[in-house]
């Protein structure tokens, strides 16, 4: 069964209690919080260079979305 997940940004606590009353009975609804502090890896040596080319865990359209309406909608199968 598919699952419907809202990430919603932490500022947004009016939206989160909407999202959350609304999708109460939905089974297959989950409402969460954005948990990212940002980057978690920190510069031991001090270096510029990214040894990565492409980053690979981030959605672009989720970071767009939680800045533009405060929330991002990911259907999970």
């Amino acid at each position: 069964m598919a699952r419907e997940l809202f990430i919603v940004a932490r500022d947004r606590a009016d939206l989160f209690r909407y999202l959350s009353q609304t999708f109460a009975d939905a089974d297959t609804v989950e409402i969460i919080w954005d948990r990212r502090r940002g980057e978690r890896r920190g510069r031991a040596n001090g270096s510029t260079s990214e040894r990565r080319g492409v980053e690979r865990r981030t959605r672009t359209t989720v970071e767009q979305d939680l800045r533009a309406v405060g929330y991002a909608f990911l259907a999970l199968e």
